[in-house]
């Protein structure tokens, strides 16, 4: 929509924001009128209209099998749309039309805003299906009939409340119609319902909905009072009760189609189920922080105590043996550390990256730089965890193997992300500056313990590549190259 209005029409951003605005309420008028609603706009040079947006009915037929946004129609070919912006007002005359052997009843909204007309809305009504209305689709008509006139003059939508209509009750969810002193005259079959859940055993119709509504909710002191007020739908708001059998989410809608507050529309939905599940998985998510946590706790556990035995060994090879083991320990810690932090089983790798380094580092036999350049990004549990692991064992191995007591040097991790469908592949290269590989070297041959939980890891658990080659200049580069399918 921004796209067309701003290349064919000259509305300001605040104009376009209404537009929006409306258009995110409109679903409400379309479930109503049992129609199909397209929002048309005069150009820049008002001799055509374009259609902005579109929206069809959850409760009817459709009136258009084809989508209808971007179309563009010379001024003088629907005269409904002329009326309509010219004079500012609803227009309904005129015989129904015929589209594919189908007689649709069109209708145009004049879309008003601080006393300027921006554009129309043409209300298009599928009669091929019309018959004696029921009760229920008499309360939606006249409700519609009430909204549209609302548009008409500038009152709807609502400028401070900004709806999310995916989370908020649809017209089918259940719907109550009060009069101006919050008197029930219609509720639903839907609705009926959801008050029985709250443990209403009597009808709606005839009650006040606020008091009724107040004396069903849990005691809450002085909150009743308001919560009395809001139920008679006084004001645009949205709110939930909760009882001990159910919850049940409230959208109210004043009506005012001629200025006055002449009644209001409440919109409500049996949210129960919804919120069990929503509590069932806040549940499981700290369940599973916890267990992250704890692991956490035991992997630094078991480090001190790994750490505590190589200070009582004597033998210098066993010694160093339990410290590759602390640290192998230590990187996995970092991850569940991570984990325990976060809402999902996804971690950003660049902090695990950034602290296997400072760990790693620490072992420097000289004074040797350890740095990261580029971004690892987000990373799936079942990646970081080995991948931490893999990094350690490069890391630990370029500066014990690459640099003697007391050089210097330098040691970098590079990240790419990249691949065909954007982030799916990641490069690592490992680069240090040391003495290079011993001649005749076979990455993929070699004995080294390290060197085997890289191979085992990156091709086994990472179903990636691995090599180790001598770097351009001087030292030797470590490539990794992974598939990191995140989870969306």
């Amino acid at each position: 929509m921004n796209e067309l209005v701003r290349q064919h029409t000259a509305l300001s951003d605040s104009d376009l924001e209404w537009l929006h605005l409306l258009v995110s309420e409109w679903q409400l008028l379309s479930d109503l009128s049992f129609a199909d609603l397209v929002l048309w706009v005069p150009t820049r040079d008002g001799t055509r209209y374009v259609s902005v947006a579109q929206m069809r009915p959850n409760t009817g037929p459709t009136s258009y099998q084809d989508d209808m946004v971007g179309h563009l129609v010379p001024r003088g070919r629907r005269p409904l749309l002329d009326v309509a912006l010219d004079e500012g007002r609803i227009v309904r005359e005129g015989d129904p039309e015929w589209r594919e052997e189908v007689p649709v009843r069109v209708e145009s909204i004049p879309v008003r805003r601080e006393g300027r007309v921006l554009g129309v809305i043409a209300r298009n009504t599928n009669l091929l299906t019309v018959r004696t209305p029921s009760r229920l689709e008499l309360t939606y008509l006249q409700s519609a009939s009430d909204l549209a006139q609302m548009i008409a003059a500038g009152a709807f939508p609502f400028p401070d409340q900004q709806v999310d209509m995916d989370a908020s009750p649809r017209v089918g969810d259940g719907l109550i119609r009060l009069d101006a002193d919050g008197v029930v005259q219609y509720a639903s079959p839907n609705a009926l319902s959801a008050y029985h859940r709250l443990g209403l055993a009597a009808d709606l119709v005839g009650c006040h909905l606020g008091l009724t509504t107040a004396e069903l909710a849990p005691s809450r002191g002085p909150v009743d009072e308001a919560l009395a007020k809001v139920a008679s739908g006084w004001a645009p708001r949205e709110f939930e009760i909760e009882s001990d059998d159910g919850v049940i989410q409230f959208r109210a809608i004043p009506l005012k189609p001629k200025g006055p507050r002449i009644g209001s529309l409440v919109l409500l939905r049996d949210v129960t189920e919804l919120r069990r599940r929503e509590r069932e998985l806040i549940t499981k998510d700290a369940t599973i922080r916890e267990i992250h946590h704890r692991v956490k706790n035991n992997l630094q556990t078991v480090a001190a105590l790994l750490r505590l035995q190589a200070r009582r060994i004597d033998s210098e090879r066993g010694r160093e043996a339990l410290e590759e083991a602390v640290r192998r320990v230590g990187s996995i810690a970092i991850v569940h550390e991570t984990l325990s932090q976060n809402l999902d089983e996804r971690v950003e790798f660049d902090e695990i990256a950034d602290r296997v380094l400072a760990m790693v580092a620490e072992i420097s036999p000289g004074k040797v730089t350890a740095r990261r350049t580029g971004r690892f990004g987000i990373l799936d549990a079942e990646v970081a965890t080995p991948l931490s692991m893999v990094l350690t064992e490069i890391l630990q191995n370029a500066l014990e193997h690459g640099f003697g007591e007391g050089e210097t040097g330098t040691v970098e991790v590079s990240a790419v992300r990249g691949g065909p469908t954007k982030e799916s592949r990641l490069l690592v290269t490992v680069q240090d500056n040391g003495v290079g590989l011993p001649e005749g070297f076979d990455p993929h041959r070699s004995g080294n313990l390290g060197l085997q939980i890289v191979r085992t890891l990156v091709e086994g658990e990472l179903s990636g590549t691995f090599d180790m080659v001598p770097a351009p200049e001087r030292g030797t580069q470590v490539i990794l190259d992974l598939p990191v399918r995140t989870q969306k």
